[in-house]
């Protein structure tokens, strides 16, 4: 993986950069599709590649270890044979995952033990297992082993978390070393920062892992029930640190402003299942504001859902009909709210790209903002 980093806003950190994969080139900022089990949810691949115009999705390692399985994978040929996607994959490693699953889970230093949510089956992640797995997925951005720590967690337990996740990522950097990809092409391992909303542990995690020499890095633990400020304030401390000339993922964040927030803090890489989660319950983002097609108000109104987006749903259907479908508990209504939500998430940071390239972006974002987090 090649990351070029192309030019950063005057009156900012918000900067744009291109990540140059064996399956295509990724122009950040860059807002990526979560697709959990293979699949972005109500999503076809000709609408991500067409009307929302994702140029990289995800997988999710647990789930994909649980269900297909490794073996289906592996005689699939990896992830982008297994579902037809033919453009760049990064994998969480499934350390979110895992830390969920609070009640049937136990955390040692080899690993963590836990149950699966299918079949009651126990399993043991480690830090060198996670690496394999990722490498029979096959995806071209696989992700080291960490903890995730609540936002609200004590220092003592955030700085005990954090050194755990230090000894892991060492273990899962030499076994990516030792290691060879399955399927022919390059895979780039991204370490993650922790340390929750404490400075000193963010300050030393980000020194940790930037030593490394990565091709790239990762923020996570951050849209987990802290404050936004917070998350905002870590986000400014660890980049402060981390490589200029490294690509930084924000990791599960989070709405069109906390999106916006970060990419002015220099972060160029984000996912999230809030577009298509929340579209899946009949929340639409949109340049003026958020709409809840489940309100009255909508039951009449003949518009578009959005014009002149260039998104084919948000022309062909009205505000009206895709009301109708919500409350009729039509699957179509799902469908089209995904595709809405991941194309207006998409636009907004090509968008970015476009005002950093033309220096407008700092007024433009501070603008969108405010019309994003609106109440329509």
């Amino acid at each position: 993986m090649i990351f070029k980093l192309e030019q950063t806003d005057t009156y900012t950190q918000a900067r744009t950069g291109s990540i140059i994969t064996e399956h295509g080139i990724i122009e950040t900022p860059v807002f990526m599709p979560v697709g959990t089990v293979a699949s972005v949810k109500a999503v076809h691949q000709r609408e991500l590649k067409e009307d929302i115009k994702a140029q990289i999705i995800l997988g999710n390692t647990y789930h994909l270890f649980m269900r297909p399985g490794l073996d289906i994978l592996q005689k699939a040929g990896g992830l982008h044979r297994f579902n037809g996607w033919n453009k760049p994959i990064l994998t969480d490693s499934g350390g979110y995952q895992v830390f969920s699953l609070s009640g049937t889970r136990k955390i040692k230093e080899d690993g963590v033990t836990f149950q699966s949510h299918i079949d009651g089956s126990r399993h043991l992640f480690t830090p060198e297992n996670v690496v394999d797995i990722q490498r029979v997925i096959g995806a071209d951005i696989i992700m080291a082993f960490d903890e995730c720590t609540p936002g609200t967690a004590d220092y003592d337990y955030a700085r005990l978390s954090m050194e755990r996740t230090h000894r892991w990522l060492a273990r899962g950097y030499e076994r990516f070393l030792e290691t060879t990809p399955h399927y022919g092409y390059s895979q780039t391992f991204f370490p993650i920062v922790q340390g929750c909303v404490y400075t000193d542990l963010r300050k030393q995690s980000a020194e940790f892992v930037k030593g490394f020499d990565a091709e790239g890095y990762a923020i996570g633990g951050l849209a987990v029930g802290e404050p936004t400020e917070k998350m905002y304030e870590m986000v400014e401390v660890v980049n402060a640190i981390l490589p200029a000339d490294r690509p930084r993922y924000l990791m599960g964040v989070g709405t069109p402003a906390n999106i916006l927030e970060n990419i002015a803090r220099g972060v160029d890489m984000f996912d999230c299942v809030m577009p298509t989660r929340n579209g899946r319950n009949g929340m639409i983002f949109t340049e003026d504001g958020i709409i809840n097609f489940k309100n009255r108000k909508w039951a009449d109104d003949f518009s578009p859902i959005q014009e002149g987006t260039g998104c084919f749903v948000d022309e062909q259907y009205t505000k009206a009909y895709l009301r109708h479908l919500f409350v009729a508990d039509e699957l179509l209504a799902m469908q089209i709210a995904s595709i809405h939500n991941l194309a207006f998430y998409l636009r907004l940071a090509r968008q970015a790209r476009q005002h950093i390239q033309s220096g407008t972006f700092a007024e433009w974002k501070n603008e969108m903002v405010q019309k994003t987090m609106r109440r329509l």
